[in-house]
């Protein structure tokens, strides 16, 4: 099943996800939803927040991004990121809640998290690079954080009206989004 995307400026995007409790949900049901909708999307990060559900979940693929990811593709579900460290490094993100803004995001390039799987099975990884970007990216979206909050109050302002407008739903998209504010003609 493939959910709409939630807009900016839906609460939901705003608030820290809650854990979710084994057997509480069919999450291997709930993970191939997702992936489905992240792949219509063309996304490589899909995190609960952002299909309406404030649950401590999100999936990643990398592959789209880079041949050498191709076996990057998880569930994480209650992650914690145990230490992030490294010299920050710039790279333009994106975000499919956020369609046509782009913006150059400062994230540590090494991390170490602690997250179960679709089968309940406890792991724990140390990702770098572009995995460990995308996983920080993703666990943003359960902790409430947009990649907007990472950039400048002035650049924020310059961005003010297109966020506006995408919360109106006035954007050009090729999947389906879900907006808090319904665009008026």
């Amino acid at each position: 099943m493939i959910y709409p995307i939630v807009a900016y400026g839906d609460p939901v995007l705003r608030k820290k996800a809650r854990n979710i409790e084994k057997n509480e949900l069919d999450v291997v049901s709930l993970a191939s939803d997702m992936f489905e909708t992240m792949y219509a999307a063309h996304g490589v990060g899909l995190a609960c927040p952002q299909i309406g559900k404030s649950l401590r979940m999100f999936v990643v693929d990398g592959a789209p991004m880079d041949e050498d990811m191709a076996d990057f593709k998880r569930v994480f579900i209650n992650p914690e990121i145990i230490d992030s460290e490294g010299i920050p490094w710039a790279f333009e993100e994106g975000c499919l809640s956020i369609p046509g803004i782009r913006e150059e995001i400062l994230r540590d390039p090494n991390l170490r998290i602690t997250y179960f799987n679709e089968q309940w099975e406890a792991k724990e990884e140390e990702l770098s690079g572009l995995r460990a970007r995308i996983v920080q990216h993703e666990y943003d979206h359960i902790e409430g954080i947009l990649f907007t909050d990472h950039i400048s109050n002035f650049k924020k302002r310059i961005l003010k009206g297109k966020l506006a407008g995408i919360t109106k739903g006035k954007v050009d998209i090729d999947y389906r989004m879900r907006f808090p504010v319904k665009a008026r003609n």
